[in-house]
Parts: C-alpha cells; structure tokens; sequence
C-alpha cells in the first residue's frame, strides 16, 4: 500500500523519519507548545481588538474616519512580515527570531495600552503587527521539521486549531476584557504571556542553526517591493468597498503603488541570488493545492468571523458582549474537533476529510440563506457548530497537504507563503462581502422602495395602522413616526436580503471547492499522517 500512496519526492522529504518515530525530547516539545501560545497571542490579538474599537476610540477621542486605522495598521504590517520571516529565519534562526518576534511583539503591546492619541496608537499597532508576523510562520515551519510524521496527527490539529480558533474566538474575548475592565488591557494581557515565551523561545529552541552569511545577500529592493506590493494591496482591499474603490484619491494612489510594487517585487524573485521568497515551493503540486485551499479558507474564517457580528449588531442591536456571548458556540466545536480531526487524519483519505469539511461548510452557509431579523442564539447554533466542526475538518488536511510532503530546507520560505494565502484569502473575502453587502443593500433598497410608494393600497394601509399606533403614544407626530417606522423597516429588510446574498455566494464557493477537491492527486501516506501508516 505504502508505494502506490507516496507521491513523488516525498519520501526522501523525511531523512530524520528513520529515527526512533515515537521519541521526542521533552525540550522540543515545550518549546514548541510556547511557540504555539506565542502563535495563538498573534492571532487572537486582530479580533479582540477589532470586537472593541468602539471603546478604543471614545478613549482616544478618535474619529469614525481615524479608527479603522488600528485594525489596519496591524494588517498591512503583519502581511509584510508573513512571507518575510522564512528568510528572515534561515538567517537569524528559528530561535533568535522567534523570541525577538516575542518580545518585540509584547513592549508594542504595552506601548499601545500607554497610548493617549490615535497616532501613537496606529505606531505601536504596525510595530506589533510587523514583529508579531514573525511568529506564526515558525510554529507551521518548526511542526514540519521537528516532529516525525507519526506525530502529525497530534500536530497538525494543534497548529490548525490555533489559526482558526484565535480569530473566531476573539469577538468573545474582546467584548469580555473590554466590558469587564477597559480596552487597555486588551494590550496588557499580553505582557505576561509574552515574557514567558519569549524567555521560553530562547531558553529551549534548538532546531537550527544561523546562517549570517545570508545577510550579504539581502535583497533591499524585493524587500521594498514586497512591502509596497502586499502592503498597498491590504489597504486597497480593506478601505477600497467603503470608498467606491477607485474613486478615492488613496485608494487609487495605492493601486498604483502595489501595482509598481509588485513589478519590482516578481522581478527580484526570479533575478535575486537569495530572493526575499522563494516562489519555488509553488512547483510542489500538493502545496500549490493546499495554498490555493488555504486561501479559500481564509475567505470562510474571515469572512464568518465578520458577517456574524455585523448581522447581530446591525439588525439585532447587540454590543459587543452578547455578540461574543452569541458566537463562542463555534470556538467550542473547534476545540471539540479538533482531536477527531488529528484521528480521522490517520484513518481516512485526507480529500474526504477534506469534501466533508467543504460541504459541511457549505451547509451551515446555506442555512444562513434562510435569515430573518429575529434569529438569535438558537437560530445560530447549528450554522455555527457546522462552521466550527468543518473549519477543522478542513484545515488538518490542508496543513498536512500542503506542507507534509516538502523537503526541510524549504520548509521555511513555503511556511511563510501557505499562511500569506490564508491572510490574503481573508483579506480578498473581505472586500469582496464588503462590496456585495453595499451592492446588493442598494439594489434591494430600491427594489424593496418600489412597492413603498404612495400608490401601494397595501403600503398606504400598513401606515395608516401604524399612525394610529403612534397617536396613541402622548408627545409623538403620529405621521412622522410611522413614516420614519416604515423606512426602517424596509431598511432593515434590504440589509437582510444583502446578507442573505453572501451566504449564498459562500455556499455557492464552499460547494464548489468540495467537488474541485475530486481532481486532486491522492496525497502522500493515506490517511494523512504524511507517512505515519507506513
């Protein structure tokens, strides 16, 4: 069975396999569960934030235009890095750049909790961004190299737990220290948590070794195109639906910049020594894939972890408390999944695994298709638990897929680049929810105003009643009130039916993905373990 499932090149990928498979150093393993904290710090730190942005602006005396800036920031940064710490790792190490990736991640958090004003704020928030990039690509990169393919099924999940979970749960947790003491300490909670692991990272990592002599060959230009071409394109992505894309003065002056950016930027890949990435990982079927599946992952976690909040706060009226109170249901299907997914890795063709997750995806989408303005926390919960449960489904083959079959000096640069397509899935998924939410909620509207009008007998009779229920309420201008009623309604409705239009759309993506998933070559080592059945 072992020939037939191995593709080609993954068994020479493991030289370190022919080891004792079931013996890890206690060393190791604790480093790389204070890597994964220091991962999880990272991630959960976009939406605990993003939860709270209304108290962070009261408390700054911020404008509506000033705030996004906090979220954004720490995005454009975070991008740059992302693809920049596999080079940055071969060159330093996993150890020195991972603890300084820590540690420079928590005095930014604490400098952001120090700040009295927005522009500080949006400083410290690009350092944190840009130093804390630095340690999710490690975490995937150290899985794959340190550990034996026999452990992936307890890996993996861990990994795949950690960047789905974070974002989901972070609505809950932001709205909780938020309400329960003030947005400072959104930033200070992580000061603790981050001494330790940086102090754990340098203590207990040992994977590799520097190489300084790559310093010589840095390359200043691909850098200053890479930063130009994937910064500009988070900021034209983030503010372009808000501002009718090209029509805005900065978002256009942007467009351009990444457009120059990225002609620099694709130069230097092919014609550098040491390009800044290395594009090469792309020739492995199984990662280009498994990228391509991530970054349809990113538009799904991203995209829920947004549309979710915004339909309770638009329509239902929520803060951000009952939103996280709402939503935790699909951190804990997650939790609770995720050990089912490390098994089923070893059990069963990773593209079923795979097809479930998709479908089931899709499934919980498409129940969204079905919402009216009075869904609540019961009306959410199976859409939610199908989310959370397939998310994981997902997400422990993909890793595996796209990462278990490369050889380990390319482990690195392809770390980098598998979690930039989930960024950017997200980022893309945003903007393009973003843009259809606006779209559709015009088109609606003025379909909806259509049967709203002074010669509809029905609409003529809905505000004759409600007149009469407002002149029976002292102090109120019946007519005016039942009018300004009316509108909201319609509204409201528009809004609904918007939404209604992107699950369906996600649906119609997720549906899709789990057929594309049939015509995928069978990956290395059934089952998943990326070689553990052998």
């Amino acid at each position: 069975m072992a020939t037939a499932t191995i593709t080609a090149g993954s068994a020479p990928a493991r030289p370190a396999a022919a080891a004792p498979a079931d013996h890890m150093p206690a060393r190791r393993v604790i480093a790389f569960l204070a890597m994964v904290f220091g991962m999880f710090m990272a991630i959960l730190d976009i939406q605990i934030v993003s939860a709270s942005l209304a108290e962070i602006q009261a408390g700054l005396s911020a404008s509506s235009d000033e705030i996004p800036w906090v979220q954004t920031a720490y995005l454009i940064a975070e991008v740059v890095m992302i693809p920049l710490s596999g080079f940055l790792s071969r060159m330093l190490s996993t150890r020195v750049l991972f603890t300084i990736a820590a540690a420079g991640f928590t005095a930014a958090s604490a400098l952001a909790a120090t700040a009295t004003n927005i522009d500080q704020m949006i400083v410290y928030r690009a350092i944190q961004g840009f130093i804390g990039g630095g340690m999710i690509p490690s975490v995937f990169a150290a899985a794959f190299t340190i550990f034996p393919p026999s452990r992936r099924a307890v890996v993996s999940p861990m990994i795949g737990l950690v960047a789905t979970l974070a974002p989901t749960i972070g609505p809950t947790v932001g709205g909780y220290i938020s309400h329960a003491m003030s947005w400072h300490w959104l930033f200070l909670i992580n000061v603790v948590p981050g001494i330790l692991v940086a102090t754990a990272a340098w203590s207990l990592i040992d994977f590799d070794k520097p190489n300084l002599k790559l310093f010589s060959k840095f390359d200043w230009w691909g850098l200053i195109g890479m930063a130009a071409f994937l910064g500009c394109m988070e900021y034209v992505l983030e503010e372009g639906p808000n501002h009718d894309w090209l029509q805005e003065q900065a978002v256009f002056i942007c467009a351009v910049i990444m457009t120059i950016g990225g002609i620099i930027f694709f130069w230097r890949v092919f014609t550098a020594e040491e390009p800044i990435v290395d594009l090469r990982a792309f020739t492995n079927v199984n990662f280009a894939f498994g990228s391509l599946f991530s970054f349809v992952v990113g538009i799904g976690l991203y995209g829920l972890t947004y549309l979710y909040p915004v339909f309770l706060g638009r329509i239902r009226g929520y803060d951000s408390m009952m939103i996280g109170e709402a939503l935790f249901v699909s951190g804990m299907a997650m939790f609770f999944t995720a050990p089912v997914a490390g098994i089923l890795s070893n059990k069963i063709d990773l593209r079923l695994m795979m097809m479930i997750g998709f479908f089931g995806f899709a499934t919980g989408t498409w129940w969204m298709t079905h919402l009216t303005a009075d869904w609540d926390f019961y009306e959410l919960l199976i859409p939610q638990i199908l989310r959370g449960c397939s998310m994981m489904l997902c997400m422990v083959p993909i890793n595996n897929i796209a990462l278990g079959t490369l050889p380990p000096e390319r482990l690195k640069n392809a770390s980098g680049l598998f979690n930039l397509t989930r960024n950017l899935g997200g980022a893309v998924g945003l903007a393009i929810i973003n843009t259809v939410l606006i779209d559709r909620n015009a088109f609606h509207y003025a379909r909806l105003s259509e049967h709203v009008e002074w010669g509809s007998q029905a609409a003529q009779t809905k505000l004759q009643n409600m007149t009469l229920n407002f002149e029976q309420s002292a102090g109120l201008d019946a007519g005016t009130a039942a009018i300004s009623k009316l509108s909201g309604m319609v509204h409201q409705q528009a809004a609904l039916l918007s939404f209604m239009d992107v699950f369906f759309m996600l649906t119609a993506l997720f549906a899709t993905l789990g057929l594309f998933v049939l015509f995928i070559n069978k990956p290395a080592g059934q089952g998943g373990g990326g070689g553990g059945g052998h």
